[in-house]
């Protein structure tokens, strides 16, 4: 399954690293580019 979580905050990026532990394919997107580029 293919799942986008919009917001990488707290709530965001712990649901996206559990959906992808569990082997779905997880994009996170946010509006701060600085998140994004530190996630990278």
């Amino acid at each position: 399954m293919r799942i986008a979580m919009i917001g990488t905050g707290y709530v965001g990026l712990v649901s996206g690293a559990c959906f992808a532990d569990f082997g779905h394919d997880v994009i996170c997107v946010d509006k701060d580019e600085k998140k994004i580029a530190a996630l990278h």
